[in-house]
């Protein structure tokens, strides 16, 4: 008997979707059940569902434009957006809403058989826990709520203590976890691409296929959850099927995103990339855009995912419009609208199925004829280990268009074997290069700065582009930090790692190929680095515009500073906290101190 599924994410920003819940929507899909995904606020999709089932019950589709203003009285009970609907007020329709209005106020929600929550970073635990809370409300009675992913992994008894849930640790790696009757390995199977079309939230990194060509790392590096997350080391997962499948499906996607923790570790290695180039991604590979609205008709009549590609359809009718001729676009209006096919809510399939010979030409006349090949691009994320580049396997990668070619740089320690990787891949003709800097774990803030100063001297003597992207380092399991950003490593303080980031929210995040850009944003020198560090946020973040007056005044106070008196006003500024006026009855100090409440007393 076919089940509902319902498929969450907590509703925080992320970069990536969620691959865990597009490998369960294609397992459930393939056991005939209905399945459905919801990334926001989980309020707002209780009484979208409700009025869901209002919408089934009246049938009667020109409410679709006022699906907003129904879905906002189910939630707040507001009469005003009822008041804009032409003779809905004191009408049987308005009297069969307020039913729906009870029930949401009651908790009474559209039930499902199986609820899904992922989790990611742990910083995000109230957003996560809240989350799972409120997913209880939607589960039937009968029903099981399931909860899985990274949080829950590292955090599995603090998850089972917040909500009562008893969280899968780690992978869905064999048979038989989630149904007694199964033999399918979850973790194994192709991803369902079609859920993202089911909500608005637009994911950054997309057009891309998301896949795994080994799991986990040899390595127990001190600061990665990847042991505990993936403690096997698979060498080796078949990515032609996975790739194949998805193409088949959904269309061929542009880019290739592989999320392996240690590729190079993998004595399949050379195998792993000649899957790659039978995968389209050989070296001078283009991608060819596919219609996306020939793809949407064929799962439609497929009887795929009717839901997603219904809205799907729509948006991609919406598009048409926009691009229409001003001549034809209220014709085409017109028609959509005697068809009820304006708002994907009140869409029939049939209809949208019936529809093609209109929609068809058009989409092809005035939006997929002008799209232009592109360069198909591989992106290993997670980076490689420097540790095992040798100029033998940056020879294989050269058979491929990885962009960028993303060198772990973790710590300054690793200094020589990172400049090697960085050589040898310059000598190989790759040249666009990227790395993440951890900071704020056993590092010193000095040693960020020679990292950064490295691969901007890399830049210029290679004649390559490395950008770097510093991340602070955050103990996700740490009782005290595991559900915040506050932790400050042992060599950094408050103010350090508040200066770092404001320099990055100028850069957006990266330090890139420039001398003078960098020594501009990070100092010409180690004393110029630590100048900027110790320097109030509000000169940093306004380094122009205060340049020449109060960042000149600022500096000329501090320099006048004895070693007892800059020692007294860091121990202040390494705190961070100008909430409240500190008078320390030094003048010098208090003269120097004032500066650090500018951007407060300015807001």
């Amino acid at each position: 008997m076919s089940r509902k599924i319902l498929l969450i994410e907590p509703n925080y920003r992320n970069k990536y979707p969620p691959m865990g819940l597009m490998k369960l929507a294609t397992y459930y899909r393939k056991r005939g059940d209905d399945v459905r995904f919801f990334k926001g606020d989980l309020k707002f999709f209780a009484a979208q569902l409700l009025c869901e089932e209002f919408l089934s019950e009246v049938n009667e589709p020109k409410l679709g434009k006022h699906v907003p203003k129904l879905i906002e009285h189910i939630k707040t009970g507001k009469y005003a957006p009822l008041d804009a609907i032409q003779d809905f007020r004191n009408s049987p329709l308005e009297t069969l809403l307020k039913t729906y209005r009870v029930r949401y106020q009651g908790g009474d929600f559209t039930q499902f058989d199986v609820i899904h929550v992922t989790t990611l970073f742990t910083f995000y635990w109230r957003e996560t826990i809240d989350t799972i809370n409120f997913a209880k409300k939607f589960r039937s009675k009968t029903g099981r709520i399931i909860v899985g992913g990274i949080a829950s992994t590292i955090l599995h008894e603090r998850v089972l203590q917040e909500t009562g849930v008893d969280p899968i640790q780690g992978l869905l790696d064999k048979p038989r976890m989630l149904d007694a009757d199964s033999t399918d390995i979850i973790d194994e199977m192709p991803l369902d691409y079609s859920i993202l079309e089911e909500i608005d939230y637009q994911y950054p990194a997309k057009n891309a296929y998301f896949a795994y060509t080994t799991r986990g790392c040899p390595r127990k590096c001190p600061f990665c959850a990847v042991p505990r997350l993936e403690p096997e080391y698979i060498d080796y997962i078949r990515l032609v099927k996975q790739i194949k499948q998805a193409s088949e499906r959904f269309g061929p996607q542009k880019d290739l995103l592989l999320m392996d923790n240690n590729i190079l570790a993998s004595k399949h290695f050379d195998r792993i990339i000649d899957d790659i180039k039978k995968c389209g991604f050989e070296r001078g590979a283009v991608y060819n855009p596919v219609s996306e609205y020939d793809i949407a008709i064929k799962n439609m009549r497929d009887g795929y995912n009717v839901r997603a590609y219904t809205r799907k359809i729509v948006r991609l009718y919406d598009k048409i419009s926009e691009k229409l001729p001003e001549s034809e676009q209220a014709d085409f209006y017109i028609t959509r609208e005697e068809q009820n096919l304006l708002y994907a809510e009140v869409a029939s399939p049939e209809t949208i199925i019936k529809f093609d010979n209109i929609a068809r030409p058009l989409y092809e006349k005035y939006i997929q004829r002008f799209k232009r090949s592109k360069m198909r691009i591989i992106d290993f994320n997670q980076g490689l280990d420097a540790r095992l580049v040798t100029d033998k396997k940056m020879r294989k990668l050269t058979e491929i268009n990885i962009r960028p070619l993303r060198i772990a740089f973790d710590h300054y320690s690793m200094k020589d074997i990172y400049v090697s990787a960085i050589r040898i891949a310059a000598q190989n003709g790759i040249t666009d290069l990227s790395n993440y800097l951890l900071y704020n774990f056993n590092d010193k803030p000095e040693e960020l700065y020679y990292r950064m100063k490295l691969n901007v001297d890399l830049c210029d003597e290679l004649n390559v582009k490395i950008y770097s992207f510093p991340m602070k380092y955050h103990p996700i399991d740490d009782p005290e930090y595991y559900d915040n950003r506050e932790y400050i490593g042992k060599h950094w303080n408050r103010k350090f790692i508040r200066s770092v980031q404001a320099v990055l929210n100028a850069t957006k995040g990266k330090v890139g190929r420039g001398k003078s850009f960098f020594e501009e944003a990070f100092g010409k020198n180690i004393d110029e680095y630590f100048k900027i560090l110790w320097m109030p946020e509000a000169l940093i973040i306004h380094r122009f515009k205060f340049k020449e007056n109060l960042t000149a005044d600022w500096w000329s106070l501090y320099k006048q500073l004895d070693e007892m008196q800059l020692i007294q006003l860091h121990e202040i500024v390494a705190k961070n906290q100008f909430e409240k006026k500190i008078i320390t009855g030094d003048s010098a100090i208090d003269s120097v101190l004032k500066y650090y409440y500018i951007q407060r007393d300015r807001s």
